[in-house]
């Protein structure tokens, strides 16, 4: 049985973070995720979660058995979007299929309906990351639709897949 662990990040995590951001599959992370990652991302990252943490989202690394394997975030939109927010996360490679990922957005989705003030969750996935799907599949959300050519991401065009999680549900 896996020990999995959901912490608000800390100067602690700073290495273990480094390592993972470097390591990730990239193939269908946004772009604003810098590679290399850097002692000066991994600083500006932590200290923008210490200020944010349960105001603007939730910000959490996430690690299986001590190691620090994965991150996943839900930010709150702003403007008329303003009760909704967006998840997103990352999990090394290696990792995959065991369901850490599943039980990382089901308890994430948790405190940010006790703790933000959110009617509902969006999960953005382009279309070939049938892994992603799959994994808010479990976690309860619902396909909303399909943006056509939404995605440039390393010279090819994607799809991009909409799924909703109400905080009714």
């Amino acid at each position: 049985m896996m020990n999995i662990e959901l912490r608000i990040p800390t100067e602690a995590d700073k290495e273990g973070l480094k390592a993972l951001c470097n390591a990730v599959d990239r193939r269908y992370l946004a772009d604003r995720l810098p590679y290399p990652y850097t002692d000066e991302d991994a600083d500006w990252w932590i200290r923008m979660v210490a200020e944010n943490e349960g105001k603007s989202g939730n910000w959490r690394v996430i690690y299986v058995d001590g190691r620090l394997v994965g991150n996943i975030s839900i930010e709150k939109k702003s403007d008329v979007y303003r009760k909704d927010a967006e998840i997103g996360y990352c999990l090394l490679t290696e990792y995959w299929s065991r369901g850490i990922a599943t039980e990382a957005v089901k308890r994430i989705c948790r405190t940010a309906f006790d703790g933000l003030d959110i009617l509902r969750i969006t999960g953005l996935y382009y279309e070939p990351n049938t892994g992603s799907k799959r994994v808010l599949e479990k976690a309860g959300f619902v396909y909303e639709g399909t943006m056509k050519n939404a995605v440039v991401k390393n010279g090819g065009v994607y799809n991009l897949c909409i799924m909703g999680l109400l905080k009714e549900n």
